[in-house]
């Protein structure tokens, strides 16, 4: 049992990964490769000059492995309520966690199969983004969304930015209280 599983690998999904692993929660994520950040030449990511879209996504999983998320491949093709959270069911195995964060980027295929409610896209080329509340939570219960799919701008440094966002929130209902993770210069 994970206390949270993450669908994608991009930024916001490794980032959300990163604050899940490194707050000490049980992280898996399910990462199909398939991330349009991939194809991406990055100059406006504030803290790096410039970066590929493959080394950035890469960046982002070591991150979160060094904390202790796992990362695993495979396409998920559904997410079930049981008695004690979800079962995410990949095309290569199934899981179970307390708590889901679809971070899928433009693909909204999964949510509509799954039932969580969706709208119109606001970004260019995005058709259909997740109904989701401010803290990035769904119309199910324990199911979250962040990143371009959640309806931010689909800029690698916002859908990080929200992908931390909504993990904090995971990790302070997880705790019952509001978590903050500040690190402090190591001298």
């Amino acid at each position: 049992m994970f206390d949270v599983v993450i669908i994608g690998a991009g930024p916001a999904g490794a980032s959300a990964a990163l604050f899940t692993a490194k707050a000490g929660k049980k992280t898996l994520v399910v990462d199909n490769d398939k991330s349009i950040t991939k194809r991406a030449w990055i100059e406006n990511h504030y803290g790096v000059k410039e970066v590929t879209g493959p080394a950035l996504v890469e960046t982002g999983k070591e991150q979160a492995k060094k904390f202790g998320a796992e990362i695993v491949q495979g396409t998920v093709t559904n997410i079930s309520k049981t008695e004690n959270g979800f079962r995410v069911e990949s095309d290569q195995n199934q899981y179970e966690a307390k708590h889901v964060i679809v971070a899928t980027g433009m693909m909204a295929d999964l949510a509509e199969t799954v039932g969580l409610k969706t709208k119109p896209g606001t970004e260019p080329r995005i058709k259909t983004i997740l109904d989701v509340d401010a803290a990035g939570k769904t119309n199910i219960q324990g199911i979250w969304a962040a990143g371009t799919i959640a309806g931010v701008s689909m800029h690698t440094i916002i859908t990080a930015g929200d992908g931390a966002k909504v993990a904090i929130n995971v990790i302070s209902e997880i705790n019952g209280e509001r978590y903050v993770d500040h690190d402090i210069l190591k001298s």
